[in-house]
């Protein structure tokens, strides 16, 4: 099985983006929602954002955010890319993709095999796909809420897009979702925190040694 790619999302001090770069992270995540726990001013975001450069790719992550708002975020901070987790359509995530001059990323909540069916739609304008489990009715946060789905359900999925498996995974149970999904690539959050929002380097490493684990056992 090839490498498997590795996504650290709501990062938001430098202690644990470094312990993510540290541990060969390939992505990064930036949360730009202000509901988020894991918010990270513009100020906060360009100092953790010059950590990774050249080390991860960046990822700015918005939710339903506005043309002006994406702007400055790529003015000031430069994300190599951004992941839309809110509701926007394929047509915003083609505008923003030709406006920013990003890569991007669209998160695609997903509970049963029809919800699939829109990852299609967004395929072909988005560069990759993030499958995330569907929130709590409860819940304001799109994502980040720990809850997991069936994973076999990715299995065998045709895609034209790379795509990435998150929600609610972590280091016990990360090896088990790639086997299930067949993923090549995953997403975390919740699942390498000690409390809502705060990052734990030790949770982090553990969850990057098993990711890459898997990776070299196929």
């Amino acid at each position: 099985m090839s490498e498997i790619k590795v996504k650290i999302c709501g990062l938001s001090t430098e202690e644990t983006m470094e312990a993510a770069l540290d541990a060969g992270a390939d992505m990064i995540g930036l949360m730009f929602f202000p509901k988020s726990p894991r918010h990270v001013s513009l100020s906060q975001a360009c100092k953790l954002a010059d950590m990774a450069r050249g080390k991860a790719e960046i990822v700015a992550v918005t939710v339903n955010m506005d043309l002006d708002g994406l702007s400055r975020i790529k003015e000031l901070v430069a994300p190599d890319t951004f992941q839309l987790h809110g509701s926007e359509p394929p047509e915003a995530c083609a505008a923003t993709k030709v406006m920013q001059g990003t890569q991007i990323m669209k998160a695609v909540s997903v509970s049963a095999k029809e919800d699939l069916e829109k990852a299609q739609y967004y395929a072909a304008v988005a560069d990759r796909i993030l499958f995330d489990a569907k929130p709590p009715k409860d819940s304001e946060l799109p994502g980040g809420n720990g809850v997991a789905y069936d994973w076999t359900l990715l299995k065998d999925l045709d895609l034209a897009k790379p795509f990435m498996l998150s929600g609610g995974l972590n280091p016990d149970n990360v090896v088990e979702a790639i086997r299930l999904s067949g993923t090549k690539e995953v997403d975390v959050s919740s699942g390498v925190e000690r409390e809502k929002g705060v990052k734990d380097s030790d949770l982090i490493r553990a969850f990057m040694a098993a990711a890459k684990s898997a990776g070299n056992s196929g």
